[in-house]
């Protein structure tokens, strides 16, 4: 999978997730607002990634959009959000085994 594909992939995947993600109602001690920034943060390095990915930079597209994933996993890891990554298909399935 070449630079190209690679961003495509990911900025897809991260689009789904932020669409589904689904916010805790008691985050603990976080505040629902600071979930929210940091979950609007996430958003704007997505916009950034696929904004180099039209641009041709696709390793600062991937940079950006691995930022975002990052901030993603950090706030489900704390418990303030819900979602899964979406299953990659296996490679026996992409060869036809």
């Amino acid at each position: 999978m070449n630079m190209k594909e690679l961003a495509s992939k990911y900025v897809s995947v991260s689009e789904q997730v932020l669409k589904e993600l689904q916010t805790n109602e008691t985050p603990g001690s976080f505040s629902p607002q600071k979930v929210k920034e940091i979950i609007e943060y996430a958003r704007a390095y997505l916009e950034d990634a696929k904004y180099y990915m039209q641009e041709g930079e696709f390793d600062v597209s991937l940079t950006s959009v691995a930022y975002c994933e990052g901030l993603l996993d950090a706030l489900r890891l704390l418990g303030t959000v819900k979602f899964e990554w979406p299953k990659a298909p296996s490679l026996r399935a992409k060869k036809g085994k």
